[in-house]
């Protein structure tokens, strides 16, 4: 079977619920491993609410569809405060980047509740603002930022990062609508250490198979690079005993 699109690979998911410190009940997925335990952690920040971003947006919902299985990675997804997907709606109201670090400090508190390996944040527009933030206030290995907009992220908020060893894996389409790649260098030039990855032809949404495939490879590379390369075809385990 080739890996594209909706497919759904084998993984152990668990509707969860998140508890926010102002007293918010924030609803989600967590997706492990079929077999074994994760190699490390991807906690999701989708795109920006109001303008259609979700747990369930695209690049989000295939991490949780492929990389338990294909590189032995747990994937956490959830809806901010006031956004709604299949799986239900959060409380609360959107506060554009701020109050939305309460919802990060509880999917933090599950991943420790849960002793789930290596987190990392993987940002994308929106998300990338809650990331950058609040990110620092975490126990997490680093930073994975997918289109990141630095509309919210204020110039103090990012040059934060700069003392700060963890790594910061930024992807930047070459067509971005917001941040094209010579300008995302002159804005994390305040961060030395931060990796600014160009992305050929790529665009805000990371619409089509080729763009999906180059996404989660970058985020493999980042935090289990011996899972690669990423298979393309997936074949059932042979389930007889001999």
């Amino acid at each position: 079977m080739e890996i594209r699109g909706p497919v759904l690979l084998p993984a152990r998911r668990e509707e969860i619920e998140l508890h926010t410190a102002d007293g918010l009940t924030l609803v989600g997925e967590l997706a492990l491993p079929a077999q074994g335990a994760p190699a490390a952690t991807l906690v999701t920040l989708h795109p920006l609410p109001t303008a259609g971003g979700f747990m369930d947006s695209h690049i989000l919902r295939k991490a949780a569809a492929r990389l338990p299985a294909l590189a032995q990675l747990a994937v956490l997804r959830f809806n901010t405060r006031g956004t709604t997907s299949p799986r239900g709606t959060s409380e609360g109201t959107f506060d554009g980047g701020d109050a939305e670090g309460l919802d990060l400090a509880a999917a933090m508190d599950l991943v420790a509740a849960r002793q789930l390996p290596h987190p990392w944040l993987v940002g994308w527009s929106f998300g990338t603002e809650v990331a950058l933030k609040h990110g620092r206030a975490h126990p997490v290995d680093g930073l994975i930022l997918l289109s990141p907009p630095l509309h919210r992220t204020t110039d103090a908020e990012l040059a934060a990062w700069a003392d700060d060893p963890r790594r910061i894996v930024a992807l930047i389409p070459e067509h971005d609508d917001y941040l094209r790649p010579d300008e995302a260098r002159r804005r994390f030039a305040a961060v030395p250490h931060a990796e600014v990855i160009a992305v050929d032809g790529g665009r805000h949404l990371w619409v089509g198979e080729n763009q999906t495939r180059r996404v989660l490879t970058e985020i493999t590379q980042a935090v289990n690079p011996t899972a690669l390369p990423l298979p393309t075809e997936w074949h059932e385990p042979d389930q007889r005993s001999f």
